[in-house]
């Protein structure tokens, strides 16, 4: 598995304690307490208990994809009154009416397990996400300079996306999670190359 999944998914061991609603699922999110290297692969969790539809992995992506969805909107809303560029807002209002459908799933996802939904992205070390000064700079932006700065937050966030889909494919067992990290991806890689060709003309 990527580094980066040691750092994300860590943070919501403790939130997945106190989610589970039932003994079985209790007992196998407490093991989210380990670093992440030490769990099972997503074949042993599923061979060792037939049960469960879904891992700790698949939690932690639906957990921290939320609120990276989450901050990716924010950075979109910005757009209408700093740019110029039709390009620009286009792919803005686009990724808006991809994720925050996306976001609608994955809570109601949590829910459905009985697992906290996180409110905020504050304190996740996860892929991609831009940091408070990274949001005032963007936010202070205009013209020309913002869309500049908004494409390459953008691509940075969006590989941060792709990445953490990438471990979910590697290491989930939900078939629901699994099939929108493959879409995350696929679309984000998509939105990925065209923003470095609207970068680089």
């Amino acid at each position: 598995m990527k580094k980066s999944t040691f750092l994300w998914s860590a943070v919501v061991a403790a939130t997945l304690v106190a989610g589970c609603s039932t003994a079985d699922e209790t007992s196998s999110v407490e093991s989210s307490t380990l670093s992440m290297h030490s769990m099972p692969r997503a074949s042993d969790s599923a061979s060792s208990s037939t049960a469960m539809s879904y891992n700790e992995y698949d939690v932690s992506f639906n957990q921290m994809m939320i609120p990276h969805h989450q901050q990716a909107v924010a950075m979109a809303e910005l757009v209408v009154d700093r740019t110029r560029t039709a390009a620009v807002r286009d792919l803005a209002t686009r990724i808006q009416a991809a994720q925050q459908p996306e976001i609608d799933e994955m809570t109601a996802r949590l829910a459905a397990w009985g697992v906290a939904t996180p409110s905020t992205h504050e304190g996740h070390a996860m892929p991609g996400t831009m940091t408070d000064d990274d949001m005032s700079a963007l936010a202070a932006a205009g013209g020309t300079a913002f869309d500049r700065l908004w494409l390459q937050q953008m691509i940075a966030h969006h590989q941060g996306a792709v990445e953490m889909a990438d471990d979910e494919l590697a290491e989930g067992i939900d078939p629901a999670s699994r099939e929108l990290a493959n879409r995350i991806r696929v679309a984000q890689q998509a939105e990925i190359d065209e923003m470095n060709r609207l970068l680089n003309p």
